[in-house]
């Protein structure tokens, strides 16, 4: 990355979503995906927007930015639903595992459609990244053997839609602040799942401690503060090395998985983790 202090945030970004992949996975033990989802958009917004208010952002005026914003809400929210229902049949080290494989579409998007240049060794690096991915999944919950699980799909498309969003706020809406974005997407977030949930599930909020303290980690942290982070980082570095990166995310949330949720993770997941940590240092040494 361009910055040492880049790193900083992205060493807390790479912690909040990490932990993440566990918070979710128990708290859909409690309520459904969809509810959860809801849950996490409402929160957000609605704890981010002391802070929007606080540095005077103001709602761009010209009607593309506008309508660009509302688009890249929608997608959005339709990144999140396939991820969290995904969950219900996989791990918390699979679900992170299949999700991260979000690099290598934004790999292919950014040079089919941003026309990126693109050298051998930040190729090598994010296939290699990809490779550990792959052996890490194996690792960490014998993902071939449930290839056919619906999770594993949801849990795929989700990765997909997320690697349009980067390529899109890259493209049309870096120069917009990220606050200003996130607020947006986490209320366009509830707006659209919110009626999903209350027809497919029902909507209801336990009252518990538990999901209480799940969800609040979940709304406050994991989405407002980490996407707030994850688009400052977009506007700043480069789009293939920052999504490259995220690689050390499904690493984290493996081993977390297996310290919180007593997750299998095998021999072969040390491997995977290896070769991740080969792939991240070739893809963000000078001159690649």
């Amino acid at each position: 990355m361009k910055h040492p202090r880049n790193w900083i945030l992205f060493a807390l970004l790479v912690f909040f979503w990490s932990s993440g992949w566990s918070t979710v996975k128990l708290a859909v033990t409690e309520v459904g995906p969809l509810n959860v989802a809801f849950h996490r958009f409402a929160l957000s917004a609605l704890a981010l927007s002391p802070l929007l208010v606080y540095v005077g952002r103001k709602m761009p005026k010209d009607k593309r930015t506008l309508r660009r914003l509302l688009l890249l809400g929608a997608v959005n929210a339709s990144v999140i639903v396939p991820m969290y229902w995904g969950l219900v049949y996989e791990t918390a080290g699979v679900g992170a595992v299949l999700t991260y494989t979000q690099p290598i579409f934004v790999f292919c998007l950014c040079v089919l459609f941003l026309k990126s240049e693109t050298t051998w060794q930040r190729l090598v690096g994010v296939f290699l990244g990809f490779f550990g991915v792959v052996v890490l999944s194996v690792g960490s919950a014998g993902f071939f053997q449930g290839i056919a699980s619906p999770g594993v799909f949801l849990l795929i498309l989700g990765a997909f839609l997320w690697a349009v969003t980067i390529l899109y706020y890259k493209r049309s809406l870096s120069h917009v602040d990220p606050i200003l974005t996130s607020v947006v997407q986490q209320a366009l977030g509830a707006i659209f799942v919110g009626p999903l949930a209350f027809f497919v599930e029902g909507v209801s909020f336990p009252l518990t401690r538990s999901y209480l303290m799940l969800i609040l980690y979940l709304s406050i942290f994991v989405s407002g503060m980490a996407v707030c982070l994850w688009l400052f980082l977009l506007r700043e570095e480069d789009v293939t090395v920052l999504s490259s990166s995220s690689y050390l995310i499904p690493m984290v949330a493996v081993f977390l998985g297996w310290l919180l949720l007593r997750e299998d993770v095998r021999p072969t997941s040390l491997l995977g983790m290896g070769l991740i940590l080969v792939g991240l240092y070739i893809t963000n040494r000078p001159g690649s």
